[in-house]
């Protein structure tokens, strides 16, 4: 029997629309304020700290997807590069963090789309998007598109009156420490983590060698662009104190600005943002789902091809059934936490196998596995310990796993 493999069907602008659609997402319309909190009138050098670390994680990711072009991303780097365990653990930790930030991306739709009724609107979503991907990846790329515009076209609008209206007094703010610069850059590099749907996407891109290392640092220097003009808008229009107690600090930006007619537009941008990075996540999860069970490390049914459509049509519909569980049952005011702890030890196991390539350019492994470690670190400690404790279950599985099959060969 022949491994079943995906169609190649995407090219570079398609890549480069799939991790814009992952990183411009609803996070941008939150994420600076609990930011601000941590680090006042700093919050750009935090930004800039997040951004180095995810260009560090940006170039590995790339360099180990154009050696390696297969679904799964990391899970498929650190198996090869540093042993079965820690590429199962990659694997492990971003099905279990970005279903957990699926459902949070599904709520945030909602709450922006139907307040009241945030629930009913995000199992909706839910559904839609999972359909969509069981259509196969090239309409889902389409749609992205879509998304990417619409999403850009508004951030452009809340920058430009941000940066145009009135300016808000210097001065003011919390305290800070650079504890809490790199507490800010933890959260804000959970919005710049959307690059790495285009390494699990490898299996699926035409010629991945050339297409994969363009897309990521493409669609990482396009986000900074705009996540930088934003924080620049937010902090001339609020101010550190402003903004850091706002709940909606976007709507708040065009409000101080004077551009009050835009603030329904705003809500309006960030239900799509939500929607898009809702789509990317489930297309992502669901390619790590299916490369694992290729591999016998969750049931190989899910490693079903769809004959047609040539897309992991049972890993997409499970997926998409898990985050219809935890929308209708879970609390996921914690989740973000606990998804950035996985996603930054999934982009530490990146850099450590990206180290085992060649030696002359082991500088940016480095820096990338210590800025994860030290921003996991920086987290707050219920999401640290929940992580931990996550992990811990994804090693002992994997072990029980691994003594079955020795009793058994």
């Amino acid at each position: 029997m022949t491994t079943p493999r995906l169609a190649r069907r995407l090219k570079t602008p398609d890549a480069v629309l799939v991790g814009l659609g992952a990183m411009i997402g609803a996070g941008v319309f939150a994420g600076f304020a609990p930011a601000a909190r941590a680090a006042g009138g700093w919050l750009l050098a935090a930004l800039a700290v997040a951004a180095v670390v995810a260009y560090c994680n940006a170039t590995s990711s790339a360099r180990l997807a154009a050696l390696y072009p297969e679904s799964g991303g990391t899970y498929v780097y650190g198996r090869r590069r540093l042993g079965d365990l820690w590429g199962y653990l990659a694997g492990w930790g971003f099905v279990i963090g970005k279903t957990a930030s699926c459902a949070a991306m599904a709520l945030t739709f909602g709450a922006y789309a139907f307040p009241g009724h945030e629930r009913v609107t995000a199992l909706a979503a839910v559904a839609a998007v999972t359909a969509l991907n069981l259509f196969g990846v090239r309409k889902s790329a389409l749609a992205t598109r879509i998304v990417v515009g619409l999403v850009v076209a508004v951030l452009t609008a809340v920058a430009v009156a941000g940066v145009t209206g009135p300016h808000a007094p210097s001065g003011g703010g919390p305290e800070v420490s650079g504890w809490g610069v790199l507490q800010a850059a933890g959260l804000l590099f959970f919005a710049f983590a959307g690059y790495a749907r285009i390494a699990t996407l490898g299996e699926e891109v035409e010629e991945p060698a050339r297409t994969i290392p363009r897309a990521i640092p493409i669609a990482l220097g396009i986000t900074l662009v705009v996540y930088t003009a934003v924080a620049i808008a937010a902090l001339t229009a609020l101010g550190p104190a402003r903004l850091a107690a706002s709940t909606a600090p976007l709507a708040d930006v065009v409000q101080a600005a004077g551009a009050g007619r835009l603030a329904p537009v705003v809500r309006a941008g960030a239900a799509v943002a939500a929607l898009g990075a809702l789509l990317t996540l489930v297309l992502g999860v669901s390619r790590t789902v299916f490369a694992m069970a290729r591999d016998r490390h969750l049931p190989h049914v899910l490693s079903a091809v769809h004959p047609g459509r040539r897309n992991p049509h049972r890993a997409e519909a499970v997926v998409g059934l898990a985050v219809l569980l935890l929308v209708l049952f879970v609390d996921l005011r914690g989740a973000i936490g606990f998804s950035s702890f996985g996603v930054l030890v999934y982009y530490a196991i990146a850099n450590a196998s990206a180290f085992t390539l060649e030696s002359a350019r082991r500088l940016v492994p480095v820096v990338g596995l210590l800025g994860c470690l030290v921003l996991a670190a920086t987290l707050p400690l219920p999401s640290v310990l929940w992580g931990l404790a996550m992990f811990a279950v994804g090693a002992g599985v994997w072990l029980i796993r691994r003594r079955g099959g020795a009793r058994t060969a």
